[in-house]
């Protein structure tokens, strides 16, 4: 596109004999259509005893070939970004198809319970004692597990579906977050089986449908089992 936007400002002001031709207006690009009408208005309203030479008449032709070549290179770039960026989002999906049944881990402040051990797990920043609360909708602390020192990394955990006196809890979702020894917040995971893969568009791309979690983008998996 510059290089057709800097050969149109120098063709855009052709001078005639009697008249004069208005360039195109700053910012826009000339067209093979433009600039056949110009050397047309130009040819027509020269001055019959001194018309143009033909060396002058050979240069404009070759500016008018030349701007069409580069009008179809950019054409032509412009259908093979579009093909290539097409393609790679259909294999991007297509590859990812089989991550369909796996475990993956990915963000989440909330675990699916539904009567089996679930797995998660918590981002460590540095190493620092973890502990992971579990809540109800209503906020209640259903249960914490306390895993002790952890070095920086994910560190996994698995909740049995159990509050902190043994009993079992019912089936739903609830609410997980870390703290390294309560000072601060830490990023939670929860795992899940993809059961499906689709693209989003450009602001999601392809995304994996996580049972118990939802739509998630591809690149924020964190880790597939």
């Amino acid at each position: 596109m510059n290089a057709i936007s800097t050969f149109s400002h120098s063709v855009s002001g052709l001078s005639l004999t009697g008249s004069t031709v208005t360039s195109t207006p700053s910012g826009t690009s000339m067209t093979q259509s433009d600039f056949l009408q110009l050397l047309t208005t130009q040819l027509k309203s020269q001055d019959p005893t001194k018309p143009m030479d033909n060396s002058q008449m050979a240069a404009e032709l070759a500016q008018f070939a030349q701007l069409g070549t580069l009008q179809n290179i950019q054409s032509g770039l412009t259908g093979l970004s579009s093909n290539l960026s097409s393609d790679l989002q259909t294999s991007q999906v297509l590859s990812s198809a089989s991550l369909v049944g796996r475990q993956v881990l990915v963000p989440s402040s909330t675990l699916a319970y539904s009567g089996s051990t679930v797995n998660g797990a918590v981002n460590v920043s540095t190493a620092s004692d973890v502990v992971v609360s579990i809540k109800d909708n209503s906020g209640n602390v259903v249960n914490t597990i306390d895993l002790g020192p952890q070095q920086a990394g994910l560190a996994q955990f698995s909740w049995n579906g159990k509050d902190s006196s043994g009993n079992a809890v019912a089936s739903g979702t609830y609410t997980i977050s870390a703290s390294n020894g309560g000072r601060s917040a830490l990023p939670t995971y929860a795992a899940g089986e993809v059961t499906g893969v689709g693209y989003g568009g450009s602001g999601t791309g392809t995304y994996l449908q996580v049972a118990g979690i939802g739509g998630v983008p591809l690149g924020q998996v964190v880790q597939i089992n």
